[in-house]
């Protein structure tokens, strides 16, 4: 028997999958890709590609358990759903009655990408309750942020017509990891002569097998769009007759990016200016160019704005016109997905619960009412922030589905201090006993893809996917959906929203949707086929004709911005890893900088500035996906963990000898969050000054019970409140 679905992990991809199940024992045999999917194609990853081992894997939760021990040790006694939900919801009631609604916080990300296991039901709990909000920046919200304040939508072209384009720039993106049904499009390109460059700080899988290699510093790609802006402009490689029609303030563009000359940018990135020149010439030749960028990219203080200036090069060149032409960041702006019946706003009434930034964890459960008032998500300049005083109470209750924050969040040491709490009621959702679960003090467990119904809405392909159980939950797992509901109950929520099963509620979804794209996707096609396409037209050009902002044009002047305290116009905003000494010297060359949280700054100079320097005892260390893992997910399995070896970080050679660190050395990165035990590669596929380290390893499964995340900051990008996951310096040093 073959039971249809789609992966729900956190890819572009998506993939629609078959199940194979032995019916007379009702046990799943083989998972396998749909061959009839345009982009997906049959093929899954090799981490999904072994997606039974993780369903029947022999440390699966499969009964509620409670806390025995200390907090952290992990352990647990077994007991039943119905003491479970008793004592969780008599605990829930008790912080309510003292506390008030938002001294419980939810948190949550991409552990399922599913429409309702993801955030349907729970978020009814949650609107229902007035708990507190959460807002999920850990992952794209600052490139999010950058390209809508330029087209208005965050859409790009289709990954199959990527196959259509003279010219291919995957700009910060692992695609062969992380986006690899993009590939065999891009290989189709290059059958047809496109080139395919990548922008990168390290050689990647995709970086050696593409046509060319550009090293850049990491969190200087902003610099290199103003460069490459700066050419197209000077050398009159605008298509003149879009930017007439499609876009507003091109004069006031032109003008401002004289200043940005591939000189001053050569000093910045480290790509020589005779390349940064034939870049731009060959991307703005190309009829079109398809770049792919992705969210690494805007891991750093400047990425918002980084995107934002990538973002306006399509516009410039006239490739928006082009099937196979624009910039990809993500296509979920395609959905006009209604989800207003899914997540039942109406519940929360009146109430307006303050709303706390993911990446704050450590700040938000802190018992210290400053540190909470840092935790509130302001992600504007002219947001400003909060006096102690006005943080609300102190989180009393945790909740934890779809992720694992004592490994991926910032700041891991302040996440685990506030983990620890004893007066912290903790309550984790999972499939394995996390980092996270290991705090817990009621650790409820979950049910996988294949045992529960949802709807997967893409955001690097233009199909909506529905997911069928293909076999009964594991044990006493549970959907999240059937948990939340159950907690909805024990706290006597008698609302409607609660009573709907699963199905009930996805064929209400569906049927909800008013949008023309949304025109033909019925719940029976997709019980039919698995997967339907948008209603868009084909070929997919979404700004050829305009943009969804105000005045219907691409906004290279942006009163917007301004308005939210940002430059008008594409600036340079640095790293943090920049020193403060090489931002004077930029200032004093005359080309003053945008100072994170953007004020529109004069220049009158194009001198290059001096090169730059980074700490001399310090390196920049980024934290890109590994392979084998996908966030945390898969970490813990013996095949993928074999795959990846341990926890290393690549070190150029020439930053090996200067710190005396060799091949396969123990070392210890450290700043001043901490340190984390390591092995060394070293290899010439990461640039000098730059360390590698792969992510996202379980702490506990770590050499010293500690991840890189043990280094990162809770600071914040410029745009979105997003992490700075790869703007981090660190020292080296062998272990001894």
């Amino acid at each position: 028997m073959l039971i249809t679905g789609v992966c729900p992990h956190d890819c572009p991809d998506t993939c629609a999958w078959q199940v194979t199940v032995d019916e007379a024992s009702g046990r799943a045999t083989r998972i396998q890709g749909r061959p009839d999917h345009p982009v997906t194609q049959g093929r899954l990853c090799g981490k999904v590609d072994h997606y039974l081992e993780r369903t029947y894997h022999p440390d699966r939760l499969t009964t509620p358990l409670k806390r025995v021990g200390p907090k952290g040790a992990g352990r647990f006694q077994p007991i039943g759903w119905e003491q479970a939900i008793r004592e969780i919801s008599a605990r829930l009631g008790g912080i309510v009655a003292r506390y008030g609604p938002e001294a419980i916080m939810p948190f949550s990300y991409a552990g399922t990408m599913g429409i309702l296991q993801g955030g349907g039901m729970s978020s009814r709990f949650f609107n229902r309750l007035g708990a507190t909000r959460l807002a999920r920046t850990i992952c794209s919200e600052a490139g999010f942020e950058g390209f809508q304040y330029v087209t208005g939508r965050v859409m790009g072209p289709a990954p199959e017509d990527f196959a259509h384009a003279r010219l291919v720039l995957i700009w910060g993106n692992n695609t062969l990891t992380s986006n690899m049904h993009l590939w065999p499009f891009i290989q189709q390109a290059r059958k047809q002569g496109a080139p395919v460059i990548v922008i990168d700080p390290a050689r990647t899988r995709t970086a050696r097998a593409a046509d060319e290699w550009i090293p850049i510093r990491p969190g200087t790609d902003g610099a290199l769009a103003l460069a490459m802006m700066h050419v197209i402009i000077s050398e009159d490689l605008v298509d003149h007759d879009y930017v007439r029609a499609h876009t507003t303030g091109f004069e006031a563009l032109a003008q401002w990016v004289r200043e940005f000359a591939p000189a001053w940018a050569e000093k910045i990135t480290g790509i020589p200016a005779t390349r940064i020149v034939r870049l731009a010439r060959r991307y703005a030749d190309a009829k079109p160019a398809a770049v792919r960028i992705n969210y690494g990219l805007q891991r750093h203080a400047a990425g918002g704005m980084a995107v934002r200036n990538i973002a306006t090069l399509p516009a410039l060149t006239g490739h928006w016109r082009y099937r196979g032409g624009g910039v990809l960041l993500s296509g979920s702006g395609a959905f006009h997905l209604d989800k207003t019946m899914l997540k039942r706003p109406d519940l929360l009434g009146a109430r307006q619960p303050r709303t706390l930034n993911m990446i704050r964890l450590g700040d938000a459960l802190s018992l210290d009412s400053g540190r909470r008032a840092r935790a509130h998500y302001a992600p504007r300049p002219v947001d400003g922030g909060l006096a102690p005083d006005e943080a609300g109470p102190p989180v009393q209750a945790l909740i934890v589905y779809n992720s694992n924050p004592a490994a991926v969040a910032p700041d891991q040491a302040a996440v685990r201090a506030g983990l620890a709490r004893e007066d912290l009621l903790t309550v984790v959702l999972e499939h394995f006993q996390t980092d996270t679960a290991d705090y817990a003090d009621y650790l409820l467990p979950a049910t996988t893809q294949l045992e529960h119904w949802d709807i997967l809405k893409p955001y690097g392909h233009l199909y909506l996917a529905l997911n069928r159980p293909a076999i009964a939950p594991v044990g006493d797992s549970l959907p999240n959906s059937e948990i939340f509901r159950r907690l909805a109950r024990g706290l006597g929520f008698d609302d409607d929203a609660f009573e709907q099963d699963d199905v009930s509620i996805l064929q209400e979804v569906i049927a909800a949707q008013t949008h023309p794209t949304m025109a033909g996707v019925t719940w029976q096609r997709l019980l039919e086929k698995g997967f339907v396409r948008l209603n868009l037209p084909d070929p997919y050009l979404p700004f050829a004709d305009g943009f969804p902002t105000p005045d219907g044009k691409c906004q290279l002047y942006s009163r917007q911005m301004a308005d939210d305290g940002y430059p008008p116009l594409p600036a340079w905003t640095p790293p943090n890893w920049m020193n403060e000494d090489q931002r004077l010297k930029i200032n004093d060359q005359g080309l003053k900088i945008d100072d994170r949280k953007g004020k529109q700054a004069t220049s009158s100079g194009q001198d290059a500035s001096p090169p730059l320097i980074i700490n001399h005892q310090s390196l920049i260390l980024i934290s890109p996906p590994a392979h084998n893992f996908l966030n945390t997910t898969f970490a813990n399995l013996e095949r993928f963990r074999g795959r990846e070896e341990e926890p290393l970080v690549w070190i150029h050679p020439d930053d090996a000898a200067s710190q005396g660190v060799a091949h396969e050395d123990a070392v210890f990165l450290e700043n001043e969050n901490g340190r984390v035990q390591l092995t060394a590669r070293v290899t010439a596929d990461v640039i000098p000054g730059v360390l590698l380290a792969s992510t996202i390893w379980w702490a506990k499964l770590s050499p010293d019970g500690r991840n890189v995340n043990w280094l990162t900051s809770q600071d914040e990008t410029d745009m979105g409140g997003s992490p700075t996951f790869y703007d981090i310096q660190v020292t080296i040093q062998k272990s001894l």
